[in-house]
């Protein structure tokens, strides 16, 4: 997420992270190679002109040249420049209605519809929400067959009519059929449309008024970086949205949409998409982007998702096992599991303070624990309670069945034994560590 611009920006200020000697002249040219990050992040020129002047007049300000760690202070101010200019604090949604009604709106192509399951799920399981999604697609063909295989995913029901091509109709029929079924929000998937197709953007105008919805998003790919500003400010102007939704964070994205959109529509960005999973949707902080931004990680939000796995039920069985040597394989795919709902590999990595520089030449894809799981499957109930039973022919039978090699299962059985020995040693407080082996066993 943002390694180019992180890159180029950790250059930028690396000779102010010294100890070298800091002036107003050095400080003038590391503002400009920050600029011109910004910019070939897709940054707009005014916006990274004006950025970087703030921060050069606060620099100036604060005494930064005398400053005992002017280094330091400099990348602080950077960072909470960044946060203002990405929105300061992160803004909810709505859901003041009965039921609340969220209006989706955008480009074609941008997600909309992946993003307005992603968003139910989101209310189903973080809100304890019933959602129902409306699909008011009438013109792409598939787009409410899409919508029902996204709801069946979820297990979120989907109101449509097939036979009805007004979508200002179906909206209304959609809405009443929530109040009839006891559903408390409702999202309503629309067509994606140009901003210079004057004939669609009237069509979802009067579906706004007609609805008078509690939350319009706008929802844009954030690969298209610029573009997706400048489309964001047209819709802006018809439909006065309430917050932009930024999708694909997950991809080769230069950022410039995610820093800049703000300023221009001045509107929040509420949410972003990180990968392709349903489960693929974080709040949007925009204090945790900047430190991300500057290579700092995201230490909250990896411990809030580590928080949502944690089961304290299963924590205290695992701390008995543990303690009597009853560790097994069962137990450690368990916790396997566990890492992976939290999300997208590299995207965690990403929020270890420094990982995210190391890792940015790695590609790790959302099967790194691919083979170990294929090992552990291949094992039978006994071997997995009881990995000491697993022998040298059985190693070979363990390879040939997961379609590794017995140097792969004896380098799993060597990093298991060293983690048990580790996690009994620790007991309470191995988690950390017990994550920390299992990286390096991928």
């Amino acid at each position: 997420m943002f390694d180019n611009l992180s890159d180029k920006l950790d250059k930028a200020l690396h000779v102010l992270k010294g100890h070298g000697s800091i002036t107003e002249v050095n400080v003038a040219e590391t503002l400009k190679e920050v600029r011109r990050a910004l910019i070939d992040a897709d940054v707009n020129f005014k916006t990274a002109k004006d950025f970087t002047n703030r921060v050069k007049e606060k620099a100036l300000g604060q005494n930064v040249l005398t400053s005992l760690q002017p280094g330091q202070l400099m990348v602080k101010l950077v960072k909470d420049e960044l946060t203002e200019l990405m929105g300061g604090d992160a803004t909810g949604i709505d859901l003041s209605g009965s039921p609340s009604v969220i209006l989706m709106s955008g480009l074609q192509g941008s997600g909309k519809t992946t993003f307005s399951g992603k968003l139910a799920n989101y209310l189903k399981t973080k809100k304890t929400k019933k959602p129902l999604l409306v699909a008011c697609d009438v013109y792409r063909p598939a787009a409410i067959d899409q919508l029902h295989v996204v709801g069946d995913a979820i297990k979120v029901e989907v109101y449509s009519d097939r036979d009805e091509k007004n979508p200002v109709k179906i909206a209304q029929d959609g809405i009443a059929f929530a109040k009839a079924n006891g559903h408390n929000v409702v999202i309503i998937d629309t067509a994606g449309r140009l901003a210079v197709d004057e004939a669609m953007m009237t069509e979802i105008k009067e579906v706004h008024k007609a609805i008078q919805p509690q939350e319009t998003l706008f929802v844009v790919d954030s690969m298209t970086g610029q573009d997706a500003v400048n489309t964001a400010k047209a819709f802006n102007d018809i439909l006065n949205f309430d917050g932009v939704i930024l999708t694909k964070l997950d991809g080769d994205t230069r950022g410039g949409a995610a820093i800049s959109i703000k300023s221009v529509v001045d509107k929040p960005i509420k949410f972003i998409g990180t990968g392709e999973k349903m489960e693929a949707i974080d709040v949007f902080y925009p204090s945790r982007m900047a430190d991300r931004i500057l290579g700092m990680g995201d230490v909250v939000s990896l411990v809030e998702r580590a928080q949502e796995q944690f089961d304290e039920e299963e924590a205290r069985k695992l701390q008995k096992k543990i303690a009597k040597d009853q560790f097994g394989f069962d137990d450690f795919l368990k916790q396997i599991q566990q890492v992976k709902k939290m999300g997208n590999m590299k995207d965690l990595m990403g929020m270890i303070p420094g990982a995210g520089k190391m890792m940015k030449d790695i590609d790790i894809d959302d099967d790194a624990f691919k083979h170990i799981e294929a090992i552990i499957h291949s094992m039978t109930p006994g071997e997995r309670t009881d990995p000491s039973s697993i022998n040298a022919s059985r190693k070979k039978r363990i390879g040939k069945g997961s379609g590794t090699s017995v140097q792969q299962v004896n380098q799993l059985l060597k990093q298991f034994n060293q983690m048990s020995k580790m996690m009994k040693m620790m007991q309470g407080g191995g988690g950390r560590k017990m994550m920390q082996m299992m990286n390096r066993m991928r």
